[in-house]
């Protein structure tokens, strides 16, 4: 019997499915950091969503891709795994467990105008008159969510420390888009070396700074549902809608968690939003999006 390949709005449904996941793993860690520290709960995530996805490159495709692997790669994808998965990371989760849920997303989406001017600087790729427009978009939608500008210590610390996550996204993102744009490995051997490499760095960090974790059931249920759906699950269902959505409809896809993190907040967290940081999230959101098309006007 032949299989109909997926219909658009099948696919399209799986991409919004998969941002879904993703935008809920915002709730679960705000709701889980109140037993777990943020270094060990990000380690113990990534790492045992490594050893769920490590038995795939052992498959007759992936097995032989990995055999591909040279020096020069290796010595990126470490790096990428250091950046993504190690300071990414943990500063997403040291920030949740310093700012409200919404607050993180909207400062991860500077990501998009970090990489344009990481793009600038070593790709030497001048932004086109559309995403200049984008990038003025999303300054004032930031200024508009924030506004009136008053932090206290903590909120300050926690957008500090989001900043630099930020970086390093950004940062990973120029350097996976180097990997990638060679065509070269498969999406899940650049994914679980990468991953094994900074999650393994990550849980050895919070074992020195934190110590032994103190697991409860629900704790345990948390991190095994973020790693083995909210990651593993998802990252597999993304990569294959990826080979049919063009970049637009991806980036437009993305683009909805900050609206889905916000709603989900408001449901699970009680994290009200006021008319004006609506406004700022709906600006910031459509400037992210034009920083990220590559379309010249």
């Amino acid at each position: 019997m032949i299989r109909r390949p997926a219909s658009h709005f099948t696919i399209v449904f799986q991409a919004l499915f998969v941002t879904f996941l993703w935008s809920t793993s915002f709730i679960i860690i705000k709701i889980g950091l109140k037993d777990l520290s943020p270094l060990l709960f990000a380690g113990m995530r990534y790492f045992l969503a490594f050893i769920i996805l490590f038995p795939f490159l052992f498959n007759g495709k992936n097995l032989g891709n990995l055999k591909k692997v040279n020096k020069a790669d290796w010595y990126k994808l470490l790096v990428l795994g250091f950046l993504f998965y190690t300071i990414t990371q943990a500063a997403q989760f040291i920030g949740l467990s310093l700012l409200p849920s919404v607050t993180v997303s909207i400062i991860l989406n500077f990501t998009p105008l970090f990489v344009a001017i990481a793009a600038i600087l070593f790709l030497n790729e001048i932004p086109t008159a559309l995403q200049w427009v984008g990038v003025i978009l999303f300054i004032m939608g930031v200024f508009v969510y924030f506004y009136p500008l008053k932090f206290s210590g903590g909120y300050l610390s926690g957008i500090l420390i989001m900043l630099l996550g930020v970086l390093a996204n950004a940062l990973s993102s120029i350097l996976g888009r180097s990997v990638n744009r060679e065509a070269k490995l498969e999406p899940v051997v650049i994914t679980v070396i990468s991953m094994g490499f900074g999650s393994i760095i990550l849980f050895i960090i919070s074992l020195i700074v934190e110590g032994l974790p103190d697991l409860s059931l629900i704790s345990l249920i948390y991190i095994i549902w973020l790693a083995a759906v909210n990651t593993a699950f998802a990252f597999n269902l993304w990569n294959l809608t990826l080979r049919s959505l063009t970049a637009v409809e991806s980036s437009i896809i993305n683009g909805t968690m900050l609206i889905q993190i916000a709603f989900l907040a408001w449901i699970f967290l009680g994290e009200n939003l006021t008319f004006g940081k609506i406004c700022g999230m709906i600006i910031t959101s459509l400037g992210a999006f034009l920083v990220q098309a590559k379309k010249r006007f």
